[in-house]
Parts: C-alpha cells; structure tokens; sequence
C-alpha cells in the first residue's frame, strides 16, 4: 500500500504546473490585485505582481529593508500597499514605476495590519507596538493614533460600507473600532489563544477570527456576528497547529456561504459556513505553515507558503453538488481541492 501511495503522489506531481517562483524564501502574504494578478511579499523583503494564469512576474518592488508583512490592494485600482517588520507601510502603483509613490512611518515595531477605507481616503495601520494609526492617504499624514496596552496587532479589516474597522491581536481579543472617533466601540469576550487573523464577509454582517495552538487546542476559527457584537455564532475545528488565516468565500451558484482556512499544519480546510461541517481538506506536505488565502472566485484559491511558494488550488465543487441538500453530511471527502499550479 505504502509503495502505492507513493506512486500516487508521483503521478500528482507531476500534473502540476511548476512556474517561475514569485519569491526566494518564505511567502507572508498573498492577495488579490485583479482577475489575472496576485501581489504577494515575504521574507526576500520584495513585493511582487505574478501574473498567475500566465505563470510570469510583471513586476517587483524592491523599497523595505526588512521581511513583507502584508500586501493590500485598493479594488478597482492599481494601488499596493505593503506592511513590514522595518516598521513602515509603502504604497505602489502598478502604472507609476518601482519606487514607492507615498510612505507611512511612525511606528515603533512590525506592521501586521494594514486596512483602507471603503472610498480609498485613509489607510488603518496597527502594530506590535499597541498603536492602531489612521492615516490620509493622499498626504501620508497620520490623522489619529491610539494606543492601549497589550494590543499587540495582528491582522486589521475595514467592515464593507461603513466605517467600523475591525482588528485581532495577540491578548485573545478583537477590537472594533470608529474611524471617525478613533475610539473602540466595542471589545469582543477574550478568547483562550491568540487572535491571528480575521476577515469580514462582503455584506459587512460577519467576521471570522482565527486562533493560533498547538496539538489541536485552540487552533480553531470563529465565526461572529457584528451585528451583535461578542456574539458568537460557530466555530470551526480541525486544524492541529495555528490557525494563521481564515477567509471567506465568493459564493458558488446554488450553494451556501463558505469559510476557508489554513494553518502551520500544512492544510487548507473548506467549511460549510452556518454549518462548521468541513467540506474538504487539503494537505500540503512539505509546505511548512500556511499563512495566507486568497480566494479569485469560488472555484480558485492562492495560499502561501514558507517552504514551496504560492500554490494555486483548485476547488470543485462537483461533488459537494451532487449530494445536493446533504452536502455536509460527506464530511471531509465531500469537496475536491487539488494543487494545479506552483510559483
């Protein structure tokens, strides 16, 4: 059996596309820049644009002098900002050169998060060094800045339409916050680990969080509503090491909202999102930890790596389909998730 297994994997690896690497190292971040481009950063200290359907970098940008944190890009424009652990946030242009057209400095330690504001005004930076910053984006100006103790950040989000900013952190809770007072409104029950991560669903009514653990305690994702701040609605486990992102999905037609997750065990898990039934695992062995998802529709997925670049998922949802309304009872086996290429 064992020898089988190992012709199987043989067989599988060599159906995936193996492309140009986007990076020399680990891969902090990825996200989407538009239907065919990726922006992502790591440990090489570049910001890179990846033409993921063409398999070939378009464009790098070289201005930190420390790791890549995490890329953010304005929808609907050719705008990239980066965050890192040399303590600053650079915006690019895609059609304006290599050099960075604006940079924010003025904190003390690495950014984690970096969030902008539904009309592309101001830009929300948080750090290890409890400052969460609001900044104007045209001038680079910081406009507030607010500090509490222990709040040392992890991820930030903007919650679509509305001007409620939400953030995650190292003391186990989650913020939100005012962008026009600059003051938290509202500070979620402390969770037992860790907040890694966090994502708010495009009608702004959920968020889910992430925690990090180890031998499978508190390595969950949780879903809550913000219309009811505190409010837990599921969660979601499974994973055995940190939980270091948590997206959520486009809809596929016909199906039901959809949460991804990915973790330092080297798996990307699928979730039924009001269920928390796991709908699919796929394990990249080798990989090392998975840090960061980036859904392009409901049937492609990019996730990157420390160990083996960005991979480009393919989810069918064929089978998830075809069980029809019993979709969650498959468990595990009841979404395909494959690798289909690597760069």
């Amino acid at each position: 059996a064992s020898q089988g297994e190992k012709a199987d994997n043989t067989y599988y690896d060599s159906q995936i596309l193996q492309y140009e690497p986007a990076h020399h190292g680990s891969i902090n971040t990825v996200t989407h820049l538009s239907p065919d481009l990726c922006v992502s950063g790591g440990s090489d200290q570049v910001v890179v644009v990846y033409d993921w359907k063409q398999g070939q970098v378009c464009q790098s940008f070289q201005g930190h002098n420390r790791e890549v944190t995490k890329v953010l890009c304005y929808p609907g424009s050719t705008w990239i900002f980066s965050a890192s652990r040399d303590k600053t946030v650079l915006m690019w242009d895609l059609n304006q050169g290599d050099e960075p057209i604006q940079e924010f400095c003025g904190h003390e330690l690495v950014v984690n998060g970096i969030a902008i504001s539904p009309d592309g005004r101001k830009l929300c930076t948080g750090s290890r060094d409890n400052w969460m910053c609001l900044w104007d984006i045209e001038s680079a100006k910081c406009e507030h800045r607010h500090n509490i103790s222990r709040n040392l950040v992890t991820h930030v989000c903007w919650v679509p339409a509305s001007f409620s900013v939400v953030q995650t952190s190292e003391d186990k809770t989650i913020r939100v916050w005012d962008s026009r007072t600059w003051q938290v409104t509202n500070t979620f029950p402390a969770k037992q680990y860790i907040q890694t991560h966090c994502d708010v669903s495009p009608n702004g009514h959920y968020l889910v969080s992430s925690s990090n653990g180890f031998g499978g305690q508190g390595c969950e994702a949780t879903l809550w509503d913000l219309r009811q701040p505190g409010c837990k609605v599921v969660e979601y486990r499974g994973h055995l090491q940190t939980t270091a992102c948590c997206i959520f999905l486009p809809a596929f037609p016909g199906g039901s909202g959809q949460i991804a997750t990915s973790s330092h065990d080297s798996s990307v898990k699928i979730w039924d999102q009001n269920t928390a039934v796991c709908l699919g695992t796929l394990s990249l062995d080798g990989a090392g930890p998975l840090v960061s998802l980036a859904p392009n529709d409901s049937t492609s997925l990019l996730c990157a790596s420390f160990n083996a670049g960005l991979q480009h998922i393919q989810v069918d949802h064929g089978s998830l389909q075809a069980q029809g309304s019993g979709a969650g009872s498959g468990g595990a086996g009841s979404l395909d998730m494959r690798v289909v290429a690597r760069f």
